[in-house]
């Protein structure tokens, strides 16, 4: 099984557009072949006072996948490139994390 953790932080005040494209992305990529789960997730409100927040302007994507294989035709599905097209003026940041269980 594959993880995938990513931050992304938006251009200020764009984290709730890029977010309407995310979702209307999410059933195009629950189909994919190798998806166990894909969905997004922000700061819980309100929160115990340990967590350090990422702010109002970044989602996190929990991502599984069977495989490294799966991950990979994920990266190169069409809507995702679709997704990525129309996001990109809006993204500030991304940060992709590939993990693997331990």
């Amino acid at each position: 099984m594959i993880h995938v953790i990513a931050v992304i932080t938006a251009k200020p005040g764009q984290r709730d557009s890029i977010l309407a494209h995310f979702r209307a992305n999410v059933p195009a990529v629950k189909a994919e072949k190798g998806c166990i789960e894909y969905g997004a997730a922000v700061d819980a409100q309100p929160a115990l006072k340990f967590q350090t927040a990422y702010g109002p302007d970044t989602f996190l994507v929990i991502e599984e996948w069977e495989s490294m294989d799966a991950l990979k035709a994920h990266a190169a599905a069409p809507h995702m490139a679709a997704y990525a097209a129309k996001t990109k003026d809006s993204i500030a940041s991304r940060l992709i994390h590939i993990l693997q269980p331990a």
